[in-house]
């Protein structure tokens, strides 16, 4: 298993069979993920470390270790780390299609395309 490096920490591709695919992913203190959404995916995030502020939809949630989040295909997300540690959470996603390139960028830190 490949760590994948990303400008706001890195994820772990831990299992993927037909529809459904699991993530460790880390996010750094002070950073966030684009605002997005997925035509072809809904996620489940469990925080296991760390803290945060997910946005799902309209909602702003405080998130904490043992914090479930739930987002529906092309629901708009995101996820910020707040505190001073890293922010590990695991993501499930359920769908008929679970491509990186199933990510539409609404708002991006790091200058990723929109």
């Amino acid at each position: 298993m490949n760590v994948i490096e990303k400008p706001w920490g890195n994820y772990l591709i831990l299992h993927v069979e037909n529809g459904i695919q699991v993530k460790r992913i880390e996010l750094k203190p002070g950073c966030r993920l684009s605002l997005q959404k997925h035509a072809h995916r809904a996620e489940k995030w469990t925080i296991v470390a760390g803290s945060g502020i997910a946005i799902v939809g309209t909602h702003e949630i405080s998130v904490l270790r043992g914090s479930v989040i739930e987002i529906e295909v092309n629901e708009i997300h995101r996820i910020q780390n707040t505190g001073q540690e890293l922010l590990v959470f695991i993501e499930i996603q359920f769908g008929d299609y679970l491509g990186e390139d199933d990510i539409v960028r609404l708002q991006d830190d790091y200058g990723r395309i929109l």
